[in-house]
């Protein structure tokens, strides 16, 4: 970023301009968007676990486990139909633990800190971070939609595909800023792996992702409560109501307030006066 394109470099966060802004947020998207053109196997490897479920565990109980006539379905729908909203949260919450594993990298690197010190807000500069993680996310998970309409897995009508996107862009955001907030409080780069299977595992198996929760009701009542408080089900049930054009408000609040209070919690965290890296640090 040089002078002439950010010539108010010494001025107060305050007095920055849009296009001063627009700019930044346009170098932090781009960066993002070219380490994910060069990590290709990030790409594979974000589509490998959804379409392992779907093409080997769904098509196994296709016929067996299909689902009753809940909303927003209207008739009967196969058991590959009614976790595919759930492969695509995976997609998500997976894309913001990856993030999450880059900003500790940055921050071991020193490029996490060069970023930081910049004379823009610290809390758009990690929006920033977030939005270019949330894009990437998207664009896989349409690649992986694309994969499954070849298996017949498709919205009632093609303005599922566009009804849906405000959602994933929310839900992104949601795990986007969980995988942020932990990055904070992982303190070396070997840890990470322990840290997300701590996260990742219980949120997507504790969840609507795989059986609808009336069933886990019938089954274990705990469960089931586990289940409702859980903010990947929320982000799930998001998803699969705005792929058939609908809106469910209790999980369209539950997901929006858990962004907020998720990304607030990083922003405090990431503040070296205050923050959990001023304490580690400290």
């Amino acid at each position: 970023m040089s002078a002439q394109e950010f010539p108010a470099l010494s001025a107060p966060a305050q007095g920055f301009s849009l296009t001063q802004y627009a700019i930044c947020l346009k170098g932090v998207v781009w960066r993002e968007a070219l380490r994910f053109l060069h990590q290709r196997e990030r790409f594979v490897s974000a589509l490998v676990r959804p379409l392992v479920w779907l093409f080997i565990f769904a098509a196994g109980f296709r016929s067996v486990l299909g689902v009753s006539i809940i909303p927003p379905y209207d008739t009967y729908v196969l058991y590959d139909v009614y976790i595919t909203p759930g492969l695509i949260a995976m997609i998500q919450l997976f894309n913001g633990m990856q993030s999450s594993l880059s900003m500790v990298y940055d921050r071991e690197m020193g490029n996490m800190r060069t970023l930081l010190v910049s004379p823009l807000p610290r809390w758009f500069l990690l929006t920033a971070k977030l939005v270019a993680g949330a894009s990437v996310s998207i664009l896989q998970v349409y690649a992986f939609l694309l994969i499954a309409y070849f298996w017949e897995i498709e919205p009632p009508t093609l303005w599922g595909y566009l009804s849906v996107l405000p959602a994933l862009i929310l839900s992104g955001l949601m795990f986007g800023a969980l995988g942020m907030l932990l990055s904070s409080l992982i303190k070396q780069l070997e840890n990470f792996a322990g840290v997300m299977n701590f996260v990742i595992f219980p949120m997507f198996f504790a969840s609507t992702a795989l059986y609808p929760l009336w069933r886990v009701q019938e089954g274990a009542p705990m469960l089931a409560l586990v289940c409702q408080l859980n903010p990947f089900t929320h982000a799930v049930e998001l998803i699969r109501f705005a792929f058939y054009g609908q809106i469910n408000p209790v999980s369209l609040a539950v997901v929006a307030g858990c962004t907020i209070v998720f990304l607030g919690a990083a922003i405090i965290a990431y503040d070296p006066s205050r923050g959990m890296l001023m304490r580690r640090e400290g």
